[in-house]
């Protein structure tokens, strides 16, 4: 079963995404939808939201018809009336896609399921074990989970203080998958979400980090000559005196230098 929205805060068409619709039931998309009717934008997208539910849920359009309803309802659709104007309704029958192979995993869902119900998912594949997943399904498991394996003897797997007791007592749970005298255990643990740092700009110190504004930026040496293109005039030793000695010099500009200052870069761009 995926998981209910833990968030205090009620999905909305606007900000529903291929992601978070997955952490939505039918009722939400009939509220959300309901919601949408007195919003003018919503409905001139609703080709758009529509295509978005349906990367999670199968929409059946259906006629205004108790049998159908109650045909489409026993198959364990939700169905209600969506307004798209003042006179023009149309009858939905949604019901949320179903993980049960691993075809099913996708970038979207993977971190929508439970570790319990990826490893029933994992069992359902010809009881093959993790080697059997092509490397495609692996890589998207991994997004969301931390795996680990290990192949044992039945009666070396349950060692006390062994690997299989570390995970358990660590949260992880684990499917193990019998092969012949041995014993392939394959632990799963749902990876912590990530935020990454939003980096802003702002007219007047530039370039700021939303967590610590005044973090340090690196230094920007674009328009930093090269060492090897300085040249500098060394004196003879024998005119060298405190007239002409100095520890400073010019540099000029080289007319036929490809490269552009940073202000004319960034309007060129």
């Amino acid at each position: 079963m995926t998981k209910e929205t833990t968030t205090g805060k009620a999905p909305s068409l606007k900000t529903m995404t291929k992601s978070s619709v997955w952490d939505c039931q039918e009722n939400d998309i009939f509220r959300m939808l309901e919601t949408g009717e007195k919003d003018a934008e919503l409905r001139e997208n609703l080709r758009h939201y529509a295509s978005i539910i349906r990367s999670a849920f199968t929409i059946e359009e259906i006629k205004d018809d108790n049998l159908l309803r109650e045909k489409y309802a026993k198959q364990g659709y939700k169905v209600g009336a969506i307004k798209l104007g003042e006179d023009n309704k149309v009858v939905w029958a949604i019901k949320k896609r179903p993980i049960q192979r691993v075809t099913d995993l996708s970038y979207e869902n993977i971190r929508h399921i439970t570790a319990a119900k990826l490893l029933e998912v994992i069992d359902r594949n010809f009881g093959g074990g993790w080697d059997s997943l092509s490397q495609s399904i692996q890589d998207i498991i991994e997004s969301g989970f931390d795996i680990s394996t290990t192949t044992l003897p039945k009666d070396r797997l349950h060692k006390k203080g062994g690997m299989y007791e570390k995970k358990v007592e660590d949260g992880y749970d684990v499917l193990e998958i019998e092969k012949g005298s041995w014993v392939e255990a394959i632990f799963a643990k749902l990876k912590p979400e990530t935020i990454k740092p939003h980096v802003k700009y702002n007219e007047t110190k530039g370039l700021d980090d939303d967590e610590d504004e005044d973090a340090d930026l690196p230094e920007d040496d674009y328009n930093k000559p090269d060492e090897d293109d300085i040249e500098i005039e060394e004196p003879d030793d024998d005119e060298i005196n405190e007239n002409n000695y100095r520890t400073t010099f010019d540099i000029t500009d080289d007319p036929d230098e490809d490269a552009e200052s940073l202000s004319d870069y960034i309007a060129d761009e």
